[in-house]
């Protein structure tokens, strides 16, 4: 075997691009590959390679590292089998816009349209998920390749494969010749920070500077901006709204900052879309169109790094497209500052309610914890830097509703695509980005015995090298695919056991055979202590946290009478019919007793 092969090249050259850390799974079809990555770690090379349990997990780390890193994410797996199993990650990675390169094998080139043992036509496989996609056929063509790969991967911001037959891996590496057809790459990035042209900001700022009710829907591309959303919400009398995977670019104890819209969103969040007169998009592609302002309310002008992005929703009288600091650093010398600040006290006033309102939700009694109860007090309990991972199904709703993230902390999950059991591989791959910061991990029952119980395993065997020891899963622990039997009863259909029961599980004691903490929470008194002895443990803890399946995710706006006749006909015949009316009844209490206080409480004097 040569000296350098075309995996040696391939590794070197993706150590070249700054990247550094590595997902896979080995397998024979990627052998080779494989071989390239043990000289290569025996070596001293500037990388980490990490095997979870399965490759879906590896491309959801290779996500979840774009998103908390910024960088372009790696997985690596094996032909056939090995390779479509990364298609879900690679999918939750088109879809929230990450750049990811996959490396994944194939059979020899000579047996390529032959049938043989697990020759699949992956460029057809992966040509709907990635950006690009392309087979190394000569090993002078595999720079052409790497190169394409990762710099399409950041510039589109979305996943690209690089295929790399078993008979190449193990070729000697040659360089690109001068001659017809051979390209010759080179490694490095353009710079992303557009700004649109100045004619366009003056339109929009003209728009924005008109308003007197504005409102901003904040996404993930303005991550990074959070001063000049700030400052232009500040500039403009704003009040700001967050999408959920924005949710930790403006601070959640910023006074206007009303949290999510729509069904995992805030009261304030809603009225604030029926009110507006003029809507600000920063970076978002927010897919619930019905809950923005209807068509005509309101002028729009819309910022994003991607075009195809622009008056998507909602439609926009001004598009900008670039950069979200970039551009809003120079939107902001041209727009006019506000004195009325009316409709941002508005925003402040309707957040203090709302505050309210959560709160006495997560205290009103379930059978045996709220799940709210136990978000509630995760939000009281965030050290200052931790990073914290939801899953798509009912944490998703607490995570929206409960928890605040502070400047210095981070949040995430799988969003248009909505992918279970994702929370998992994002924290996993959260702690390896940052093994110097607390990682909690909330999670369902139905999506940690997915996948999620595996990558424990993974825990075990590396959770020693992480600066700081402190990683929590926190499991609802319920019995049930939760937000499915919601979405069941929404439709009319009563919950159906056959489908939606989770086979009930020790996950504590699965902790502790893994030689991780486990402890057992089934009574509302224990859920403050078991928090803080998570937090001051030594170990990776899991929390087991036995609640109430049963705990309504009622949309903010929806009102007592509205709960209680659409419950009343929805769960007909549903195992948990009368713990479902109950617990709703109990929640939109709560609301309705949170903003009758606040109402008598502005109009009676204070006698203190």
């Amino acid at each position: 075997m040569s000296s350098s092969t075309v995996s040696d090249f391939v590794i070197d050259r993706l150590i070249e691009w700054d990247l550094h850390r590595f997902y896979g799974f080995p397998g024979d079809g990627i052998g080779g590959f494989d071989g390239a990555l043990e000289r290569a770690e025996s070596a001293g090379k500037a990388f980490r390679y990490i095997r979870p349990t399965h490759e879906e997990i590896a491309a959801f780390m290779a996500c979840a590292h774009a998103k908390f890193t910024g960088e372009v994410g790696v997985c690596i797996a094996t032909s056939g089998p090995g390779a479509t199993h990364l298609l879900t990650g690679l999918y939750d990675a088109k879809m929230d816009n990450q750049p990811v390169v996959a490396i994944v094998g194939q059979q020899g080139r000579v047996s390529l349209g032959s049938d043989t043992q697990q020759q699949l036509d992956l460029e057809r496989v992966f040509a709907d998920v990635a950006g690009y996609v392309q087979t190394v056929t000569t090993p002078m063509q595999a720079q052409l390749v790497v190169d394409r790969a990762v710099r399409i991967a950041r510039a589109q911001r979305c996943p690209t494969v690089v295929i790399l037959p078993a008979d190449i891996q193990n070729a000697d590496m040659e360089e690109p010749t001068l001659e017809h057809w051979v390209s010759r790459t080179g490694v490095g990035h353009a710079s992303t920070e557009l700004t649109p042209p100045e004619s366009e900001l003056r339109r929009a700022a003209e728009v924005l500077n008109a308003g007197s009710k504005v409102a901003m829907l904040v996404g993930q591309g303005a991550r990074g901006a959070t001063d000049e959303v700030i400052a232009v919400a500040e500039k403009l009398g704003a009040g700001v709204i967050t999408a959920l995977l924005g949710k930790d670019v403006v601070p959640g104890d910023l006074p206007y900052h009303t949290q999510q819209v729509g069904l995992l969103g805030s009261k304030p969040s809603y009225d604030m879309m029926q009110d507006c007169d003029t809507l600000l998009m920063v970076g978002s592609n927010y897919p619930y169109a019905e809950f923005l302002p209807k068509s005509g309310q309101a002028r729009g002008v819309q910022i994003d790094l991607s075009s195809r992005h622009l008056s998507l929703r909602y439609p926009m009288e001004v598009n900008l497209a670039g950069d979200a600091k970039a551009t809003l650093t120079a939107l902001l010398p041209l727009l006019t500052q506000q004195k009325d600040r009316s409709w941002q006290e508005q925003a402040i006033e309707g957040m203090k309610d709302w505050n309210e309102v959560t709160e006495r939700e997560a205290m009103t009694k379930a059978d045996p914890i709220n799940p709210r109860y136990v978000y509630h007090l995760l939000n009281e309990r965030l050290p200052h830097n931790s990073i914290v991972t939801a899953d798509a199904g009912s944490t998703a709703d607490w995570y929206g509703h409960h928890i605040k993230l502070g400047r210095d902390m981070r949040g995430n999950l799988s969003g248009m695509l909505a992918s279970m059991l994702a929370a998992m591989p994002y924290a996993v791959a959260a702690k390896f980005a940052f093994p110097d910061r607390p990682v909690v991990c909330t999670i369902g029952d139905g999506a940690f015995q997915m996948l999620g119980m595996n990558e424990l395993i993974t825990v075990k065997r590396h959770w020693k090298t992480w600066d700081d020891p402190r990683f929590i899963v926190m499991v609802l622990h319920n019995d049930d695919l939760t937000q499915v039997s919601w979405e069941m009863r929404e439709v009319g259909d009563p919950r159906w056991d056959t489908s939606q029961r989770v086979e009930d599980m020790d996950y504590a004691g699965y902790a502790e055979l893994l030689g991780l903490r486990g402890i057992r929470v089934d009574k509302p008194d224990q859920v403050a202590d078991a928090w803080d002895a998570a937090f001051s443990a030594d170990r990776p803890v899991v929390l087991d946290i036995h609640t109430d399946p049963n705990v309504p995710p009622l949309p903010a706006h929806i009102s007592f009478a509205e709960a209680k006749g659409f419950l009343a006909t929805l769960v007909k015949g549903d195992p948990a019919e009368s713990a479902v009316i109950r617990n709703s009844l109990r929640a939109v209490g709560a609301q309705l007793f949170a903003n009758a206080r606040n109402v008598v409480s502005r109009v009676t004097p204070d006698k203190e």
